[in-house]
């Protein structure tokens, strides 16, 4: 979530202007998507976001079994929080526009799906739970390569593939990006896979058994998703979420969340998490702030007194920039340890 903030609080577009080329520009290139074909670091923060809520919905699920809070019960305040999440996606597109529209390629519309895929099959054995992650996988390589329609029949070509031709049915239009709203399936699994990260972290099994599971699975995904990209199977394409892709990442994914489990839990190196925790306690809300009152008011206002003193000292725009941006995520998270410092959380 500081990473999001990051990148709404200009902080990336700041640090590519100070370094447009040499290795201080390839470094910055990692926090902007791949246009297409190919994989960044960047491309990894919605899947982590993904399986991250897979995991906080299982663990929320077994204390409210613990409880003696039933199935049905807790379903229905999944759904309510589902539904709260696909309207303040679709909402959020309407701010960007500038007028009401209808477009599902919001991370939260996406989320809103995959949190009841996942949900429904919470209570499943962690072998049909996988099984049923794959068969997502190969759901989604069969749409592409199998429902070809005129002007729709090339699986991997930008705007040209199944997704694009599901966004016309549904929203009588294709992202230019090439974005697709079909990605809750395969990005489904993100979130499944995050339930059975959770059920593992919960589980009797000692600390250091779940961390090699936890290795196993992300190099498991790793090389089957570079085997399909690699043999010109099925390409990683963050955009489309292919298969490859959700592979690929859900495994740099699942390596990560066993090297904090190692570093906090293992070694109790845990001096500055709660510079994380403060932001990721209130995740939603700081969210919608940063894409909404961030973007068209708050960011701004920054530039006109940071940026504006900093002009006046004639300072250099890409020390301006950057000042600008830095100032804006700070002030940003200081709200969100404000809200903590009082307890104060926002949930849907």
């Amino acid at each position: 979530m500081l990473l999001l903030a990051a990148e709404a609080c200009g902080v990336y577009e700041a640090f590519a202007h100070v370094f447009p080329a040499g290795p201080g520009h390839v470094l910055v290139e990692q926090f902007f998507h791949h246009e297409w074909h190919g994989l960044r670091a960047w491309d990894l923060v919605q899947p982590g976001f993904m399986l991250i809520a897979g995991t906080s919905l299982y663990l929320s699920w077994s204390r409210r079994s613990q409880q003696g809070i039933r199935w049905s019960t807790h379903f229905r305040s999944v759904a309510w929080r589902s539904l709260k999440l696909f309207a303040c996606g679709v909402a959020l597109h309407c701010v960007y526009s500038g007028q009401l529209v209808w477009e599902l390629w919001n991370v939260l519309t996406q989320l809103a799906a995959t949190t009841l895929i996942a949900y429904l099959i919470i209570r499943w054995p962690t072998i049909w739970q996988l099984l049923f992650s794959l068969v997502l996988l190969v759901l989604t390589e069969c749409l592409y390569r199998f429902i070809l329609v005129p002007g729709f029949e090339q699986p991997f070509v930008k705007g040209e593939n199944f997704g694009a031709y599901f966004d016309y049915l549904i929203m009588g239009k294709h992202n230019g990006g090439g974005w697709a709203a079909i990605n809750f399936i395969p990005t489904a699994a993100h979130t499944i896979w995050g339930v059975l990260a959770g059920k593992l972290l919960i589980s009797s099994q000692p600390v250091a058994a779940q961390i090699r599971k936890l290795i196993w699975a992300g190099l498991a995904g790793l090389l089957a998703g570079y085997l399909l990209d690699w043999t010109a199977a099925t390409p990683i394409i963050k955009r489309i979420s292919t298969s490859s892709f959700v592979l690929v990442s859900g495994g740099y994914i699942l390596l990560l969340m066993a090297f904090f489990r190692w570093l906090v839990d293992v070694r109790g190196y845990n001096r500055y998490a709660w510079v994380f925790v403060v932001i990721g306690m209130n995740p939603i809300f700081i969210y919608l702030f940063f894409e909404t009152v961030g973007k068209q008011w708050f960011n701004g206002i920054v530039g006109i007194f940071v940026g504006g003193g900093l002009e006046l000292l004639a300072a250099p725009s890409g020390l301006v920039l950057v000042a600008v941006a830095l100032v804006s995520l700070f002030l940003e998270w200081l709200l969100c340890y404000w809200l903590y410092q009082r307890r104060i959380f926002f949930k849907l």
